[in-house]
């Protein structure tokens, strides 16, 4: 079925092609799963499917590059697996998921990435790949990213500078993570907070009782994002290595990231739906339940300012990619940490609504036009991550990933209704413009007016190259041109100083390396240098102010500490 499915001729026909940079209106002519013409009056052979687009827009299918299924994650199994996961994916106009793989402290990355791969090609209905990663750092890490590049079609991988104790890497190991992935072309996911302060926020919040989900983001301010931010751009830049700033979250962080850009460093960032659609007054909710759903890292910001700072920074590029960081949990779940909000798994869903939203959010409110939209849910990730043209862009040669949507149609958000895990959505109510009519997923029509028609385990997975041009095409120039070089110069002929090692003889403290203690053990011995510790004040009668003439009286104007106008 998924071979016939995959070989179908299809025709759509009447729309307007949105790609980043340009619309025009064209038909698409799909065979064998890729695009093979697009433009008008087309020369089509007979069978194929014509689907009508006439006022609508035809796109290519989204990347949802931040999506997590089929995994436990602090103690609570995640609610969707690669079946139900890019189903609603499908279902939502996303046509491409790119999932994490996260292996425990200590535990081979290679074993994690072929258990999360047979997991996925036994249910995944859409093309995915993989990010792993990086949870502890030593040599057989170094090893296994390299051959995850080599021999497994993985090329990026994120690292955490928040979850001390769980997955936090130090600024040392960072950096040497960083070089790793420069020299074997990998994209390197930095997720910026400052773990450590994190940490002890966290246990002063509970020490004053504060022990509900408001304590999320008590303990984990923007400033701790910001701050992290920095040091992560400034440790990849020391590394010569681009970065990938992902879940940016605040207005500070924001600024740091454009900061960086306009200094020339390579820096791209994502940000998540909930971050540019609502604020962290959800946290303080009297529903404990509501409150705890929202809980996402780094958290909803209180400024209510946020969302839209965020939305702005997605259409005007300083934001790269917008992801749904999908990992969704049930109430009950969420009820481990009822007395202890630092034990309240984090995550969100939102891979179904993703599309929507955005549109719903950015377009609708003039902060995108439709082809920064597309940029920001779809070709922007297949650039970062070395799949464009294939995928991101309606061109011949190009997969068949497209979106059929209609900017006039509406929806109305709600959990009742949706096909993703959880049970909460964070839109609820919401009325979006933006739906999509029809998906083509790799040539194959998955989902047409709402009915899903696309089998379990049809995906595949998308084996990715390295060295991106868009990442790294600056980063080779500048190792030509900005390479450390040594001053060349005739060697030095003159004499040397001894080393006098006096000091801890001034000190007493004993012999200095197998030397003899001559002076006695505890005396201090003055040769020559005056310790400025010590008083000038001398016994032998002359003075280190001799010199200077007398005078009998000085009238004191402004003493210290003002005039005094009482008896002392």
């Amino acid at each position: 079925m998924a071979a016939n499915m995959g070989s179908m001729r299809i025709l759509i026909k009447g729309g307007k092609v949105v790609n980043d940079d340009f619309t025009q209106e064209a038909d698409v002519y799909i065979e064998n799963g890729i695009i093979q013409q697009v433009g008008k009056e087309l020369m089509i052979p007979g069978g194929a499917k014509v689907i009508d687009a006439s006022g609508k827009l035809v796109l290519p299918g989204g990347i949802d590059t931040s999506v997590h299924l089929q995994e436990t994650f602090m103690n609570a199994s995640i609610q969707d697996d690669f079946y139900s996961g890019t189903k609603a994916a499908l279902m939502g106009g996303t046509t491409m998921v790119m999932g994490l793989v996260l292996p425990e402290q200590h535990c081979s990355l290679l074993d994690a990435y072929e258990k999360c791969r047979a997991q996925a090609d036994a249910k995944a209905c859409c093309d995915y790949a993989l990010h792993v990663g990086v949870t502890w750092w030593g040599p057989k890490v170094r090893n296994e990213m390299e051959t995850l590049v080599r021999e497994h079609g993985v090329n990026s991988f994120q690292m955490f500078m928040a979850y001390k104790d769980m997955m936090m890497l130090r600024d040392s190991e960072l950096y040497q993570t960083l070089q790793t992935c420069k020299d074997i072309g990998a994209i390197a996911r930095v997720h910026a907070e400052n773990g450590e302060l994190v940490a002890e926020s966290a246990k002063e919040a509970l020490d004053l009782g504060i022990s509900g989900p408001e304590g999320i983001e008590i303990s984990r301010p923007e400033e701790l994002e910001s701050e992290a931010t920095h040091r992560a751009v400034t440790i990849a830049n020391r590394a010569r290595c681009p970065i990938y700033l992902v879940n940016v979250s605040s207005m500070s962080a924001g600024d740091m990231i454009a900061a960086a850009k306009m200094q020339g460093k390579v820096v791209h960032a994502e940000t998540t739906v909930a971050h540019a659609v609502l604020n962290g007054m959800q946290y303080y909710h009297q529903d404990w339940a509501h409150a705890a759903a929202h809980v996402i890292i780094p958290p909803l910001r209180l400024d209510p300012n946020t969302p839209s700072y965020l939305m702005g920074l997605l259409g005007n590029d300083t934001l790269s990619v917008v992801a749904s960081e999908h990992r969704p949990f049930t109430i009950k779940q969420r009820a481990l940490g009822k007395e202890d909000f630092t034990k309240i798994p984090h995550g969100v869903a939102g891979v179904q609504d993703r599309m929507s939203v955005i549109w719903e959010r950015g377009v609708v409110t003039g902060k995108m036009d439709e082809n920064r939209f597309v940029a920001v849910t779809s070709s922007n990730a297949a650039k970062i991550y070395n799949l464009y043209p294939r995928k991101g862009r309606i061109i011949p040669g190009a997969d068949a990933d497209l979106v059929v949507w209609d900017p006039d149609a509406t929806r109305t958000i709600s959990v009742s209704t949706q096909v993703q895990g959880g049970d909460f959505n964070l839109y609820e109510g919401l009325r979006c413009h933006g739906v999509p009519l029809v998906t083509i997923s790799r040539g194959r029509l998955v989902c047409e007016n709402g009915v899903f028609m696309c089998a379990e385990g049809s995906g595949k997975f998308y084996p990715q190259r390295t060295f991106p041009d868009y990442l790294y095409k600056k980063m080779v120039q500048r190792e030509k041109t900005q390479a450390y070089k040594g001053v060349v110069r005739d060697p030095y002929s003159g004499d040397v100083a001894m080393v006098a090692n006096t000091m801890k003889k001034e000190l007493g403290l004993g012999p200095i390396d197998g030397e003899a203690n001559k002076g006695g053990s505890g005396i201090r011995v003055h040769q020559g240098v005056r310790d400025l510790h010590e008083s000038s004040f001398s016994l032998s009668g002359s003075q280190v102010d001799d010199h200077i003439p007398k005078r009998s009286s000085a009238r004191i104007l402004a003493p210290p500490g003002g005039r005094s106008s009482g008896i002392c």
